[in-house]
């Protein structure tokens, strides 16, 4: 595909050349992007998948500097008004809407008030901002994009005739949108509360604003310094038992498999569970579970997972973090994950009493598994949810660090009739239909997907060339790094820094 591609845009400049005597440097400079991307998709896909990591990652690296002709941040005292968000479901849900937040307040020219986090979602967590994130580090850190404010001066709202006004914008607005329907109201009004503020702004951006998008979610959002020494204290435990590991993010709670409609093999016991618990939505249709497993719709189950992993090529001695929430079925849901890697482990076993003060904040807990997820070697998901998308996005834009996502449509075929086959047949059979789901960077297509998933404006590229003699040293440089890892554990290095669904069960 991508080979015709650039045909096509080389035969397109040869005939401009010819009529016109000079070529078009931006048509000239897309055709060797995307002859670089047809090259190293070409490559790997005729390649062994390495699982730990891509050879070709080190290629590619983020980029999110604000441009040089972008205009400051607006000042305080001559912005348009203050703008007030009430972000809206889980820890990473409302990332995205802070994320936003910060954007709009940009198109806006609005001075932007600390966003109120969720206190009555699906995770009741009376968490705010604070709690959470590095509030002052949120402020200094985006000066020079939008001036940040903890609250409304007093000044502000003694001279205000009216409460502030409320209003909520459709999801996924325009830019043109917020500057014709939302912008007059704030300039008469001059503090205006936006409500249930997720996925409320476009998913494409001009170039500006998605860097803008980076540098909020990449680096302006800083968990705590509590939060962060408890998360890195569970690295580094996980770091001191092996160099590398993997970290594997379970969705399996009773709500969010009552609402999938699927069936997960627990029999008469589990159908009338799970019915019992669909009742609570009067509007859910009447699906076929099998229909559903098909269409890839159902998440994994964790003895599913499991399954992929190895037959990807992970040993049984591989280390597993696993951070999830509550587990339908508990323990003998669990079980089969374990006895196929008997190195299992989460963050309850690792900081228990670290953790303690932390077990009645849901959103803080789930902080713990984002950073340890962030830091493992490999990170793999058994659904598509917002911790999904946002931690695929942000491995990406460190490095394409190596980044799992089951391709459930024709996993589902496969463990349906895993019985009927021999292992390695199997085994053959999963490693051919994730190749395209392994994240690697030739994943990569301009307009896949959400933003935060794919940040494409964000990620840089690097001199391409191809080396067999390099590759093959890189394979046995890993060799002898597995060796080292079974025999000889030590502490590696760590790292820098459908819709209604995810409203539902937002991460």
């Amino acid at each position: 595909m991508w080979t015709s591609v650039c045909g096509f845009m080389l035969f397109t400049l040869g005939v401009i050349s010819l009529f016109t005597g000079h070529v078009v440097s931006h048509l000239e400079w897309y055709s060797q992007q995307l002859s670089k991307r047809s090259l190293l998709a070409d490559m790997s896909r005729r390649e062994p998948i390495d699982v730990w990591k891509s050879k070709y990652s080190k290629f590619f690296y983020g980029c999110s500097e604000r441009g040089r002709n972008l205009p400051p941040a607006v000042q305080d005292h001559s912005s348009n008004g203050y703008l007030l968000i009430a972000a809206s479901g889980g820890l990473n849900q409302q990332r995205t809407g802070i994320t936003d937040a910060v954007v709009v307040a940009r198109i806006l020219n609005a001075t932007l008030v600390v966003p109120e986090l969720d206190h009555h979602s699906y995770w009741k967590d009376d968490s705010d901002f604070n709690d959470i994130f590095d509030v002052n580090w949120f402020i200094s850190s985006l000066t020079k994009d939008v001036t940040i404010v903890k609250r409304v001066p007093d000044r502000v709202m003694r001279s205000m005739e009216k409460p502030p006004y409320t209003m909520r914008v459709p999801r996924k607005s325009t830019p043109e949108y917020y500057l014709d329907q939302v912008l007059p109201i704030l300039s008469r009004r001059h503090v205006l509360q936006l409500t249930k503020f997720d996925y409320r702004l476009a998913n494409e951006l001009d170039e500006d604003m998605q860097k803008l998008r980076c540098r909020v979610n990449y680096n302006a959002l800083r968990f705590t310094k509590r939060i962060q020494s408890v998360g890195m204290k569970v690295v580094k435990r996980m770091r001191k038992m092996a160099k590398r590991f993997i970290a594997v993010h379970l969705r399996f709670e009773p709500d969010m498999l009552a609402f999938s409609g699927c069936d997960f093999g627990g029999g008469e016991k589990e159908r009338a569970e799970l019915a019992e618990i669909r009742k609570r939505w009067d509007t859910l249709p009447d699906l076929d579970p099998l229909e559903e497993r098909k269409r890839g719709k159902c998440p994994l189950t964790p003895h599913e997972v499991g399954l992929m992993l190895r037959a990807l090529g992970f040993a049984n001695n591989t280390y597993i973090y696993v951070a999830s929430g509550e587990i339908y079925g508990g323990e003998k849901t669990l079980r089969p994950l374990r006895d196929l890697f008997p190195n299992f482990y989460t963050k309850e076993m690792l900081a228990n009493d670290e953790l303690k003060p932390l077990l009645p904040f849901s959103s803080r807990l789930a902080a713990i598994d984002y950073i340890v997820s962030d830091e493992s070697d490999v990170f793999i998901t058994n659904n598509n949810g917002n911790m999904a998308k946002i931690l695929a996005g942000r491995r990406r834009y460190m490095g394409h660090k190596r980044t799992i996502r089951p391709n459930a449509k024709k996993l589902s075929a496969l463990f349906m009739d895993r019985e009927k086959m021999e292992w390695h047949t199997f085994a053959k059979k999963v490693k051919s239909c994730q190749r395209g789901f392994m994240g690697d960077p030739d994943e990569f297509k301009p307009g896949r997907g959400e933003f935060h998933e794919y940040p494409q404006s964000c990620i840089c590229q690097r001199p391409f060339s191809y080396d067999k003699h390099s590759t093959e040293e890189d394979e046995e440089e890993d060799i002898l790094e597995e060796v080292h890892n079974n025999t000889r554990p030590g502490y590696g290095h760590l790292s820098s820094a459908d819709s209604e669904r995810d409203e539902v069960f937002p991460d």
